[in-house]
């Protein structure tokens, strides 16, 4: 069996590989990774952008393959939150007719890192770096924000295995969702 990852970014394709080891149907499961465009924003800022994202990644990940894996991390709006804004992980496999999809916990980015987000259009790397809480431009593709905020007790790798663990309920439960 062949899966795609639509993302050269290890600390997902880590996640992916690491993960199927756990299910029985996918556990022999040779994975590649392929550089392909989410079709949305470098930064999205709506739960739709993101999960459009996560698909958009799926779908053009899909080549001589059984599952193609997008994967994407974006905000999204949540009421009583002091920025207005958190952040999700949403994982979308593709099986070349369905999409399933799963999505990570959320958390709140601080004050300064939303406002470069929208004021200057950054890229959350590019806005944390901005803020100089990190002098690790490529945050993203290590720890994470996330594993900043959390002093280490989140990393993005763990964070990411939740949206992929989510989606992975319809695969492994398909009788479950006729």
């Amino acid at each position: 069996m062949r899966i795609n990852i639509g993302s050269k970014n290890q600390v997902k394709v880590n996640a992916v590989k690491e993960l199927i080891k756990d299910y029985n149907f996918l556990s022999e499961a040779e994975v590649f990774s392929i550089e392909v465009s989410s079709d949305v924003h470098k930064q999205p800022k709506s739960i739709h952008e993101t999960i459009d994202g996560a698909k958009n990644r799926a779908r053009n990940a899909f080549q001589n393959c059984e599952y193609s894996f997008g994967i994407e991390s974006g905000l999204m709006k949540v009421p009583h939150t002091k920025t207005g804004y958190m952040n999700i992980c949403v994982c979308a496999i593709y099986d070349g007719k369905d999409y399933h999809l799963g999505i990570s916990s959320a958390f709140e980015y601080p004050t300064k890192i939303i406002n470069f987000v929208f004021s200057d259009k950054l890229e959350i790397d590019e806005a944390i770096y901005k803020t100089g809480l990190t002098n690790d431009k490529r945050i993203g593709r290590s720890g994470g924000v996330i594993g900043y905020l959390t002093k280490g007790r989140l990393k993005r790798k763990e964070y990411t295995k939740q949206a992929i663990t989510t989606a992975l309920i319809h695969l492994e439960n398909p009788e479950l969702f006729n």
